[in-house]
């Protein structure tokens, strides 16, 4: 069984909060061959209210997000059990499904919830996971997540990222030529969509701190590049850094306990660290090139950038310690004559970058053992690429008649999605790192 090949499936509609009410759709582009086949039986409700979230259908959509698994439609569901005892294996055997899901939800007295599941191996007629959580109203949608990420981790052998967020810009016009530049988080699908800082001068750049609980990002409040730490929760914000020139870039270290940043204080772009505990800013490039655009390694040993002291912009690797350079630099690209903006996969083997091919601008990743570079997008003007926490896809913004919109690729190139507003552009994601289980 497979997914259709170029194809446009609408996977779900978003109504944002506030006022304005718009769309955000996930369109599938382009899915796998030989996705795995599995039932979702949906989960028994005995209820006469409707559910507040239909957890199967989160589940479901997690699941054909992911590009990894093919859905049984559910006209086609031979059965429908609710309990293990319930299911008759040579049945969907029949079917030929490889995995089944079965469950169900029940309120209890305190109003809140119980959600339980099980996934069955139905070649081998056994159970291989199961979970009953007690949830809330506000997070049933969350635990659907959660049992996603279960489900994916069994079968996948990785972690699954369908209970995380992403924070992202949307522009939108307004009176003639006026903009609204929104930073905004969401849910990994899309859904719960809070504005977390609005203004009329532009922001970018957002990225997360590796808890989760704060974003760094470039804002012109003043009439100038800044950058800014904010609370996720409490919306408090504080400018870590306004000097003259340039503030851009910003990239927490996998400790959470330094920023990295490109500054033009001294008259030219270069790369410095602020040691976010004592405010001590370290420089570490020292080149009359413009350098820019750091992002960190894993082991917090080592940053890549963007340089054009070669000529054209390529991507460049120092060593650090302690937030300050060792001094050891290193070209890592030469593929073609623009390679910049990279970001590097949480297990350190995967670099993602923007390359350029004859005028068009691409998503592309470098093994950094083998140096084997691949190009994984074909649109015209992509940019700000961002792994998923589990390493299996990178988001990225791109052009989609002539609007800004998010896309998400495979590592291994094999399965596209698209994620768009009815109005206005969206921009510059970054996808959060995981929450605790």
């Amino acid at each position: 069984m497979k997914l259709l090949n170029k194809i446009l499936i609408v996977v779900f509609i978003l109504s944002m909060q506030g006022s304005v009410q718009a769309t955000l759709t996930i369109h599938i582009t382009e899915g796998v061959e030989g996705a795995l086949p599995i039932a979702i039986v949906p989960f028994a409700w005995e209820s006469k209210e409707k559910l507040p979230e239909d957890v199967t259908e989160v589940i479901r959509s997690d699941l054909i997000r992911s590009g990894r698994f093919a859905p049984l439609p559910e006209a086609d569901l031979i059965s429908r059990p609710h309990e293990g005892r319930q299911v008759n294996f040579a049945d969907w055997r029949a079917l030929n499904v490889d995995n089944l899901v079965i469950g169900k939800v029940e309120q209890l007295k305190d109003k809140s919830y119980r959600v339980q599941f099980q996934l069955f191996d139905v070649i081998k007629g056994s159970q291989i996971s199961g979970y009953s959580f007690k949830t809330s109203e506000n997070n049933l949608r969350r635990t659907a997540h959660r049992i996603s990420d279960i489900i994916y981790e069994a079968l996948m052998g990785i972690r699954g990222a369908f209970d995380t967020e992403l924070a992202y810009i949307t522009v939108r016009t307004i009176h003639g030529d006026q903009k609204i530049y929104n930073l905004a988080i969401a849910d990994a699908d899309g859904h719960n969509e809070k504005i977390i800082f609005k203004s009329a001068q532009p922001v970018l750049s957002p990225t997360w701190s590796p808890d989760g609980r704060h974003i760094a990002y470039v804002a012109y409040s003043r009439g100038r590049p800044e950058l800014y730490v904010q609370n996720v929760s409490t919306r408090r914000t504080k400018r870590i850094s306004g000097h003259q020139g340039l503030n851009n870039a910003p990239a927490w270290s996998p400790s959470g306990k330094y920023l990295a940043m490109t500054l033009s204080k001294d008259g030219n772009s270069e790369i410095y660290i602020l040691d976010l505990a004592g405010n001590k800013l370290n420089r570490i490039t020292n080149n009359y090139a413009i350098d820019t655009e750091p992002t960190w390694f894993p082991d917090e040993k080592g940053l890549i950038f963007t340089s054009d002291r070669g000529g054209n912009p390529q991507l460049y690797q120092i060593a650090v310690s302690g937030g300050k350079s060792k001094g050891d630099l290193k070209r890592l690209t030469y593929e073609g004559t623009y390679n910049a903006r990279a970001t590097i996969s949480p297990d350190g083997k995967k670099i993602a970058m923007v390359h350029r091919v004859e005028g068009r601008f691409h998503i592309a990743v470098m093994d950094v053992n083998t140096e084997h570079f691949t190009i994984l997008t074909e649109s015209n003007l992509d940019e700000s690429p961002s792994f998923a926490p589990n390493g299996s896809m990178i988001i990225f913004a791109t052009e989609h008649e002539g609007r800004g919109v998010l896309s998400a690729v495979s590592v291994d190139g094999s399965y596209r999605q698209r994620l768009s507003f009815q109005e206005g552009d969206v921009r510059e994601p970054a996808w959060s790192p995981f929450k605790s289980r």
